[in-house]
């Protein structure tokens, strides 16, 4: 019960969705780099309406005591405002690229985020100060 709730504790279970967000919009970048030259190929991405949903009851949940379930997943994306090729597909190489990036930094601050938390707890479990 204790190791429970140090680690339903404090940001851990916003953190833990904001990583879970960035894990899925991932898998979705890439797999749409994967397919850049699929014809017919639409690009598909995570939905931001449903993460801030899935945010927001994880600090609801934190907020009662209790831990929240669930997660985000990938959707086709209904219009991405880029020019349809004559293969019909939708891609912006650009965009992606940028999306990428944006992605890792933020997927890299929630890691470090985690880490520090982590690392709190450590210190505070091995009686240093």
């Amino acid at each position: 019960m204790l190791i429970a709730d140090l680690a339903n504790s404090g940001s851990m279970p916003v953190l833990e969705r904001a990583l879970s967000f960035a894990a899925a919009r991932q898998r979705s970048l890439v797999h749409n780099i994967a397919n850049i030259d699929t014809p017919d190929f639409r690009m598909q991405d995570v939905s931001l309406k449903d993460f801030r949903a899935s945010l927001r009851e994880a600090v609801e949940a934190r907020r009662e005591g209790r831990v929240a379930g669930g997660g985000v997943e990938a959707t086709t994306a209904k219009d991405s405002g880029n020019i349809l090729y004559h293969d019909r597909n939708n891609r912006s190489v650009e965009g992606l690229m940028q999306d990428l990036a944006e992605n890792a930094l933020a997927y890299r601050l929630t890691t470090d985020l985690i880490r520090r938390e982590t690392d709190i707890l450590r210190t505070a479990i091995s009686q240093r100060v």
